[in-house]
């Protein structure tokens, strides 16, 4: 069959919802853009572990330590599931996460931010994962199978972080005024950054028509936006806390809420690696897969020990 052929039975699956597999042939492009996208993904829930992991010594009770640890390990474990899924698409591991510690791969701009607060914890689960949650709903309906199969599991275990994070800010907001500007100044500092999380606007998002012609998204960088806002707009209503948005008001022509600028200008520095935390980041990441080489090598003797054992009994 002539490429055009295998295009047009390739797009003939995605408009009738058929998953394509590995196996399936589909355009180099297709593949590229999915290795990206899942490869970014898992990045994020590893790097995403870091600003939490800073404060599982430092949580007020063991409660809070215990649901903190058992966040950052299933975030671990996403990423394990997404390498996995790209792993399908002849990348490799290494290759992905070469490309993160030599800055080459790019993750969430989000956690390029401090955590400084415990109250940060609280804004994390709510904001940031609130916004991954729209993001990653979506996909469990993208076309590629693994991709979507693996985000069933992820999506069910985000939404306890998000309600997770919700009701740690909600005793803050009950709690002393020391407790209750602690949990504003965290929602303060994480807003802005939450709203940049779903990219940039559509004018500007190069790869997001073709991703929803292929149907690897469901929905464009402000249309989630805009559903977020209108999400949060409400749920803070429950906390008795403001947004840090003076124009943000509801729009009863639109049934949308309006809202301000988002500082374009700060999204784009921080994507090239000038944000708050890139470096620090980055670093870390190194280190942690430097010291943990004796693992690997020791896991992979194991390993082997194993198979020689088994074939010399065979």
């Amino acid at each position: 069959m002539s490429i055009q052929d295998l295009e047009k039975i390739f797009q003939d699956k995605i408009d009738n919802e058929i998953k394509i597999e590995p196996k399936d042939w589909m355009p180099e492009a297709y593949r590229k853009t999915n290795i990206r996208q899942i490869s970014q993904h898992a990045h994020s829930e590893v790097v995403g572990m870091l600003p939490e992991g800073n404060w599982i010594s430092r949580a007020p009770s063991l409660k809070r330590k215990a649901i903190l640890i058992a966040k950052v390990q299933d975030e671990g474990g996403h990423g394990l599931y997404l390498y996995s899924s790209a792993e399908t698409l002849g990348s490799t591991r290494d290759e992905m996460i070469a490309d993160l510690h030599s800055g080459k791969a790019k993750y969430s701009s989000i956690f390029n931010y401090p955590s400084l607060t415990w109250a940060d914890m609280g804004a994390i689960g709510w904001l940031v994962d609130g916004a991954a949650i729209l993001n990653q709903v979506m996909l469990c309906r993208t076309s590629y199978g693994p991709y979507a199969r693996a985000m069933v599991r992820i999506c069910k275990e985000e939404s306890f972080h998000q309600r997770q994070g919700f009701e740690s800010l909600l005793v803050l907001s009950r709690g002393t005024e020391e407790q209750k500007a602690m949990c504003q100044d965290a929602i303060n500092r994480w807003w802005w950054p939450s709203l940049m999380m779903f990219g940039p606007k559509d004018s500007e998002s190069t790869n997001s028509d073709q991703s929803m012609k292929w149907k690897i998204k469901r929905k464009t960088n402000d249309e989630l936006r805009q559903q977020f806002i209108d999400m949060i707009a409400e749920q803070i209503k429950v906390l008795g806390m403001t947004l840090p948005d003076a124009d943000l008001k509801w729009n009863e022509e639109k049934k949308h809420y309006d809202f301000g600028e988002i500082n374009w200008d700060e999204f784009w520095n921080v994507v090239k690696g000038n944000g708050p935390c890139n470096k620090q980041r980055l670093a870390a990441r190194n280190k942690a897969h430097n010291e943990g080489a004796w693992v690997r090598e020791a896991a992979v003797a194991y390993a082997e020990k194993k198979k020689h054992k088994q074939q010399k009994a065979a």
